[in-house]
């Protein structure tokens, strides 16, 4: 037990609101199911029993933190859903309407308690989950007992005594495997739990108090040595005018079987990670003083030296490799809130969109997910906002009316690709170029390529919209898209075909932490530079570098290739050599070559970002120690690309 009082509540919160977003991402995916369903007298039973359960728990829950406006949200929408399973009333549009307004009211409600500040008004969604819930052979009936008190829940007593249970936790009953959860599970099966909550008793200590009506408290008598002590109590007030339900069978009281799943604090799963990381970097220190040594060992020391050493790094590998699993979730936790957020928009635009999703499984760094939330969401809002047409306007032009959003994710060796894209109208580039003009952007003459549209639609202020509206901004949206793919050491590319649709791709490592690099030396300096950027390294020979209007390039696989000297770059001395390197970095005609003296080999680094913003340098994504000790600077390729296209225009234009 934590022996401050404040800081057990507060890790009892942060399950509570965990298991919140559990149960919430529940209900999203099968409410989108359950809208299949619209008209169907006798919906799929098991998506309504997963409904019912995850609100049947957030009630519980709610009520042991005595968070009344969600345990009330969360009642009434169970009501819902068991008229739904005794088949008094249909799924239908306004009924569906109500749920999906509930969720969104409960999500609130959470988020209120979450940031402690004030509850927003649950009344009209309380109200209209009552009206849709009423079958219509019982309306007249209802209005005549609208005063009668709320019915219970399904298969609870309707009659008993009401009793105050304590139960008071301690180090013993862990140990034994009694804990609050183990009592709920025990005050269910035998009766009907009106309410819990924590209290900090008189000595410093937690006691949860139940309010349970029962119909027998004899059975108090044998949990005496449980930690509980029971007293009758008198009755409770009503909570709500909620109408009154014949009781269904009791299909959720039972005990839930264990799970394999363990809930870990993500600050935790953080210094494991820095710890692999220092024995990464330890390692690297025992090989080079191997190196060191080497001469001086007996060959046969020198070989068990050597495979003991070799055996240190396959084990520390599969620890970096075990810890990097544990920190991987699925993709689909960004994709599954997106069809909500189009069925809102769409409606209020006045469109018809359909989503499509693929590759939710696959896995990507928690920290990654957190960061990629917005950026996803801002290309959905765009995708509805300026992409897809009114169903008039697609007929029109020979298109199904619904209109679609494709959500998919993959991976792709240590990198993971995300696709967010659209088959409406597809970006007019000869309108964004005059667009640009107008508000002064300098803009290349000519079509504009992906890669230019991109840097134009994603400069800071940059909108075809005059006016702002609930999907979109005024262009600053795309600029903070970029921005934060890149500061994420990841990649945003675009393709679009007019009156075809957009498909943005985004490129982003499965994690930041540790990663392979290619270790290059430019002059007397060493950098790092992330394999996941790298597609290929070549040799070039001085004399086959040319020169075309003050740009440097090669010829590699039968097409130019412009290349980068980073010793230029970074206004660094190259050393004579007739023999260099080139890392190429990007696809297609965005494909650039880096220029390096040689390649030392390839390294396992631990990536230290740079947060400082007087610390960081276009180019430059954070620095590594090496296994001598030496700070290296890690290159970020596709920046340093994109500042010296920026260099080459001014060039240009000059």
């Amino acid at each position: 037990m934590p022996s401050n009082p404040s800081d057990f509540i507060g890790a009892f919160m942060a399950d509570y609101f965990a298991e919140c977003d559990e149960h919430l991402g529940v209900i999203r995916r099968h409410l989108l199911t359950l809208e299949t369903a619209v008209g169907d007298a006798a919906p799929a039973a098991p998506v309504v029993d997963e409904l019912f359960r995850s609100f049947h728990s957030l009630k519980g829950i709610s009520a042991m933190v005595e968070l009344r406006e969600a345990e009330r949200l969360a009642h009434e929408m169970e009501s819902c859903l068991r008229a739904i399973r005794a088949r008094e009333i249909a799924v239908s549009a306004p009924t569906l309407d109500a749920l999906v307004g509930g969720v969104h009211a409960l999500e609130h409600v959470i988020a209120a308690r979450r940031s402690g500040i004030e509850m927003p008004p649950i009344d009209a969604p309380l109200a209209r989950l009552a009206e849709v819930s009423r079958a219509p052979e019982t309306l007249e009936a209802e209005s005549d007992t609208a005063g009668a008190a709320p019915g219970r829940d399904a298969g609870m007593p309707q009659s008993g005594r009401r009793w105050r249970v304590t139960f008071t936790p301690s180090a013993d009953l862990v140990t034994r495997g009694i804990k609050v959860d183990t009592i709920r599970t025990r005050l269910s099966a035998v009766g009907h739990i009106e309410s819990v909550a924590p209290r900090v008793t008189g000595s410093g200590g937690i006691a949860f108090d139940f309010f349970v009506t029962i119909e027998n408290g004899d059975v108090f008598a044998a949990w005496r040595d449980d930690g509980i002590e029971a007293e009758e109590a008198a009755a409770a007030p009503p909570l709500a005018a909620t109408p009154a339900r014949a009781p269904a069978p009791r299909a959720f009281d039972a005990p839930i079987a264990p799970t394999n799943f363990v809930r870990v604090d993500l600050a935790r799963l953080d210094d494991l990670m820095r710890l692999v990381g220092d024995l990464v970097v330890s390692r690297s220190r025992l090989e080079d003083a191997l190196l060191r040594v080497e001469r001086l060992a007996p060959s046969t020391e020198w070989r068990t030296l050597l495979e003991h050493s070799e055996g240190i790094e396959r084990l520390l590998r599969d620890l970096r490799e075990g810890v990097m699993r544990v920190r991987l979730v699925p993709v689909g936790e960004i994709f599954r809130r997106m069809p909500f957020v189009v069925r809102d928009l769409a409606r209020d635009n006045g469109k018809r969109i359909q989503v499509s999703l693929a590759g939710q499984a696959t896995e990507i760094d928690k920290f990654l997910i957190e960061r990629m939330m917005d950026p996803v969401l801002h290309l959905v809002r765009n995708a509805i906002s300026h992409g897809i047409e009114a169903p008039e306007e697609r007929i029109a032009a020979g298109k199904p009316p619904d209109g679609t959003i494709r959500l998919a994710a993959s991976t792709v060796g240590e990198s993971v690709m995300l696709e967010v894209g659209d088959d409406g109208r597809g970006m007019d580039a000869a309108a964004i170029a005059r667009r640009a003009r107008e508000i002064g952007m300098d803009v290349p003459d000519g079509e504009l390529d992906p890669r230019a549209l991109l840097e134009v639609i994603a400069s800071p202020g940059f909108s075809t919209r005059a006016a702002a509206d609930r999907a979109s901004g005024r262009g600053v949206g795309m600029a903070v898209v970029r921005d934060t793919i890149q500061e994420l050491g990841g990649t945003l590319a675009v393709e679009t075909e007019l009156g075809k649709g957009t498909t943005f791709h985004i490129g982003l490592p499965l994690t930041l932490a540790i990663t392979d690099a290619l270790i290059v030396h430019v002059g007397d300096r060493v950098f790092a530079v992330p394999q996941s950027a790298v597609r290929e390294v070549a040799d070039v020979e001085q004399d086959l570098i040319r020169v075309i209007e003050n740009n440097e390039l090669i010829v590699h696989r039968g097409v130019a290739l412009p290349i980068v000297r980073l010793a230029r770059l970074f206004g660094l001395a190259e050393a004579p050599r007739a023999r260099r390197h080139v890392i190429v970095v990007g696809a297609g005609s965005a494909a650039v070559g880096i220029l390096v003296d040689r390649i030392a080999g390839q390294r396992e680094i631990v990536v230290k970002t740079l947060n400082d913003p007087l610390t960081r340098v276009a180019g430059v994504s954070g620095a590594t120690e090496l296994g001598d000790g030496r700070l290296v600077l890690i290159l970020e390729p596709v920046a340093l690309t994109r500042k010296v296209r920026g260099r080459a225009a001014m060039r240009a234009a000059g």
